[in-house]
């Protein structure tokens, strides 16, 4: 048995949603070691079960160096990488882990105690995490992340979540009892993710006319498509783009009924918390990064050229413009019913 163990945590959302079952895994093989997360994404899994402590990870170059400090003070016995970079593993090392478990990938093999071979064929994301506990004889666990949206030490502060929530709707002029659809318009991938906004308007149209709400989703930079996407549904659609919080995204998604977005990480918090979802995948590969959810579709289109995993398109997207709005709204009626 392990007294403490690290785990650095993936740099994406939607990364850091899927490793929710290795980490619950780890935590269920290991309830009497220090388990603590270090991440991007970190403290949004305060709350989850699968951790003792949960600590960002600092952009500046002196912050990573008293981090790295504080962790090497506590001589962790292990730590698992879940990124694959060679910044993850320097580190882990500088950490003092006994022992680095990561992939053997970007050159990085020499600073890992256990470097495992990536999995050929590659697996889902899921299951690529959980393969990460093979050297601490862990196996098993859930395959698809489970959101737990009422802790109940916290029930306080989730009361106060939920009436932020329904001020926002409410400001949005969204009624209470609605049935809302979200349409999450971005992707910090880059723009191959990206379902035209021309598309999403008349998306929005059909979803008014079978008796569902349309909300748009998504950052202060997606300003400009919910602009695009209101002009082509022709009136005016429910937004909260750029007015929510990292903190409120569990709960908020939980109020919709369906979500629609490009290969997102919203998309696999959205299925985490057992709501409805239709994941549009043009650039990327839905058998390695689908969303895993009881309730969640995906919609692609044959392409020559797809899974090109390229950020940008160099020519005209059509693994992307190829779906049509009347397809997705089918998806969502289906999910729905």
């Amino acid at each position: 048995m392990s007294a403490a163990i690290v785990v650095r945590t993936p740099n994406w959302l939607g990364d850091t949603v899927m490793a929710l079952p290795m980490l619950a895994a780890l935590r269920g093989a290991e309830p009497a070691a220090r388990i603590t997360l270090v991440g991007r994404w970190a403290t949004l899994l305060a709350g989850q079960g699968v951790a003792d402590v949960v600590l960002p990870y600092p952009k500046p170059l002196a912050a990573r160096r008293r981090l790295a400090r504080a962790l090497a003070a506590e001589r962790a016995d292990v730590a698992v990488l879940l990124p694959s970079s060679i910044e993850s593993a320097l580190a882990a090392w500088s950490w003092r882990a006994a022992r680095r478990i990561g992939y053997a990938t970007d050159g990085r093999a020499p600073l890992l105690t256990d470097a495992l071979p990536l999995p050929a064929p590659r697996l889902h994301q899921v299951d690529e995490y959980a393969a990460l506990l093979t050297p601490l004889g862990v196996s098993g666990g859930a395959t698809a992340p489970a959101w737990t949206l009422r802790p109940v030490w916290t029930l306080r502060a989730d009361s106060g979540l939920d009436a932020e929530i329904a001020r926002l709707l409410t400001d949005a002029g969204v009624a209470a009892d609605t049935r809302l659809v979200g349409l999450h318009l971005g992707a910090a991938f880059g723009s191959s993710k990206l379902w035209p906004a021309e598309a999403f308007g008349r998306l929005a149209q059909g979803l008014a006319a079978a008796g569902l709400t349309p909300v748009l989703l998504g950052t202060g930079d997606d300003a400009d498509t919910a602009a695009a996407v209101t002009r082509a549904a022709g009136g005016p659609i429910a937004s909260l783009v750029g007015r929510d919080r990292t903190v409120l995204l569990p709960r908020l998604l939980a109020r919709l009924c369906c979500l629609v977005s490009g290969d997102t990480g919203v998309a696999h918090l959205a299925a985490a918390v057992d709501v409805a979802t239709v994941t549009l995948f043009g650039p990327t590969d839905r058998r390695l990064t689908a969303p895993r959810g009881r309730r969640s579709r995906t919609l692609d289109r044959a392409a020559p050229c797809a899974p090109c995993f390229l950020p940008r398109c160099p020519i005209d997207h059509v693994c992307l413009t190829r779906i049509e709005p009347d397809e997705v709204l089918h998806e969502i009626r289906q999910a729905v019913a």
